[in-house]
């Protein structure tokens, strides 16, 4: 166990260590004020104050996490042995720079706090991120900078027995659509087909019919195919279906139809299930009940997981009307146009709750890549070699690759021509050496 010796042990202080040492490292860790405690310590300690007592692992502390709330806070952005870094510290300090103060910094997504400029959807982009500016958006920072952590206690610690990680894989497939013609009912299909025949898309309008006469599969339904990948995996990917109310934003099949419930139940025969909030009900927490007791009924088991429409995240409301609905993941934080570490980490983390100063039971799975922002890289070596890099990025850190798949991603249209090779390359990517 490492023990901290601190001047003061604050809820923002547990909550970053035990997210370095114990979720990425495996290192269980304690806290105490007592000097006397901490000099009996005969095993892994450290301190994290402003002065060392002796000549212990020390890390000079820089002082956001013994403040409450929000304020202004000073970053500059400084390059160390490969990676970025903020918060530096002094000679006398183990480590160039506070790696607790960053990592909460991150973590608790306090730049998603201050002001800033949202997009269409009042989403907070990418380009507004202190990462993309600085140009470490595509490192998992948090698990590099605990791993030079483990390198400095390793070099105080030789003979400690340090646990060995293994990289894993955590594939989403988000479904807000299921079928692109089928299950559509009479006015919706009706209204398709006029608007193929008005802007004279006589294949799309042929495809229709081949698809609804039974001539051929629904372009969308591509459920054997990810369920047979999933029969071959030992980790569980997760599905996401949207089943709210049909509106601007979503479109997908109604729930009452037999056949989109069936497909709901067979896919969580194999995988696990989770509830797309529907566009309306990111902020209304009465439209999210109602969904969330319409996927149970239909799954049969408690919900444990959900993911926003559109990527959509409002911190902190939308996720503490997750956690006021006891649903325990969240698998929304990420950016739908660039590839990358929303909150810098590749290792699942808790939402730390700024307003209250309080560690919630709400655990997020941020996911790294999206197949819409692979879709910028115009051949398909790029994407490839950029979804590979990204994979070695995670298993240097042996974390937790998660990638975002839609059911549609898998069609054969030409725009996701090579994406099966894609999804492919992330599961072998869990056996590989």
């Amino acid at each position: 166990m490492l023990l901290v010796y601190t001047h003061n042990i604050t809820p923002r202080i547990k909550y970053t260590f035990k997210q370095l040492c114990l979720r990425i490292l495996d290192i269980p860790v304690d806290f105490t004020s007592s000097i006397e405690a901490f000099i009996a310590h005969d095993s892994l300690k450290m301190s994290y104050t402003r002065q060392p007592l002796g000549n212990e692992i020390f890390i000079k502390c820089h002082e956001l996490l013994f403040e409450q709330g929000l304020s202004d806070v000073e970053i500059h952005v400084h390059e160390w042995e490969g990676t970025k870094y903020f918060f530096p510290t002094n000679e006398k300090s183990s480590l160039p720079y506070d790696i607790f103060a960053a990592s909460f910094y991150l973590l608790s997504r306090f730049e998603e706090y201050l002001p800033h400029v949202k997009d269409e959807f009042g989403r907070f982009t990418a380009t507004e991120s202190l990462a993309y500016k600085n140009g470490f958006l595509q490192q998992p920072v948090i698990d590099i900078w605990a791993y030079k952590f483990k390198s400095v206690l390793e070099q105080q610690f030789p003979d400690f027995q340090f646990p060995k990680k293994r990289y894993g894989i955590q594939p989403i497939i988000d479904v807000p659509m299921a079928y692109y013609f089928k299950q559509k009912g009479l006015l919706r299909t009706l209204g398709g087909t006029l608007n193929d025949l008005i802007r004279l898309k006589f294949k799309r309008f042929y495809e229709r019919y081949l698809v609804l006469f039974g001539f051929k599969r629904d372009p969308y339904d591509t459920f054997k195919w990810i369920i047979n990948r999933q029969k071959k995996s030992e980790f569980k990917f997760i599905f996401f279906f949207l089943i709210g109310d049909y509106s601007t934003y979503d479109k997908n099949i109604n729930v009452n139809k037999k056949k989109f419930v069936s497909l709901i139940k067979s896919v969580a025969d194999y995988s696990r299930v989770g509830l797309k909030v529907s566009f309306f009900a990111l902020e209304n927490i009465d439209i999210l009940k109602k969904e969330k007791k319409k996927m149970e009924a239909i799954i049969n088991y408690e919900l444990e997981a959900s993911r926003n429409s559109f990527s959509k995240v409002n911190l902190p409301e939308c996720y503490r009307n997750l956690i006021e609905l006891e649903i325990k993941e969240d698998y929304t934080m990420g950016y739908l146009n660039h590839i990358g570490f929303r909150a810098g980490t590749c290792t699942p983390f808790l939402f730390y709750d700024l307003d209250y100063e309080i560690q919630t039971p709400l655990l997020i799975q941020s996911f790294h890549c999206i197949d819409f922002a692979l879709l910028k890289k115009h051949s398909f070596l790029d994407k490839k070699e950029e979804l590979q890099r990204l994979i070695d990025q995670v298993k240097n850190v042996n974390g937790t690759f998660t990638p975002l798949f839609h059911n549609y991603t898998f069609s054969d249209y030409e725009r996701w021509k090579g994406f099966r090779e894609l999804f492919s390359i992330v599961l072998d990517s869990a056996y590989d050496n």
